[in-house]
């Protein structure tokens, strides 16, 4: 019968975080928060790129309301401390948007040059997520017994 006492502690993801991974995760995450407020502002004032853009693939141009909106609260869940969950919806929110930006270019059969910005920023949704300190998972040794 095994036990918990023998098992060497796992270190919790903060403290296996690099200098070199905090700056990945506040380069990636600025450059995302600039991202998503620069086009949320476009998309707040329907600029007309955005409203041809939402008309050719066949959306209604009060997506651009509901996305802006969403983009710059999204941006400042990532930014402020604490509030673990709500930067998990962010994430997730940034996630959902940039994927599906991505599937609507194709669905229309855009190329490649307007498939870099949804591209782009989605990798820094993954990169900035898959970075941010270790607050929201702490690994444990499993229980035997």
């Amino acid at each position: 019968m095994m036990t918990t006492t023998n098992l060497p502690a796992v270190p919790s993801r903060s403290s296996r975080r690099s200098k070199g991974g905090k700056i990945i995760y506040w380069i990636s995450t600025i450059w995302l928060a600039f991202g998503m407020v620069s086009t949320g502002g476009v998309q707040l004032f329907k600029m007309k790129e955005e409203t041809d853009m939402m008309i050719r693939l066949g959306y209604p141009l009060y997506f651009l309301t509901i996305l802006g909106i969403w983009k710059i609260l999204g941006a400042v869940a990532i930014l402020i401390p604490k509030f673990p969950l709500l930067k998990e919806w962010a994430y997730a929110g940034f996630f959902f948007a940039m994927s599906g930006a991505v599937f609507s270019r194709i669905a229309v059969g855009d190329g490649a040059k307007e498939f870099f910005g949804p591209i782009l920023l989605l990798i820094l949704t993954v990169v900035s997520w898959y970075s941010r300190p270790g607050t929201y998972a702490k690994a444990s040794a499993p229980a035997y017994g």
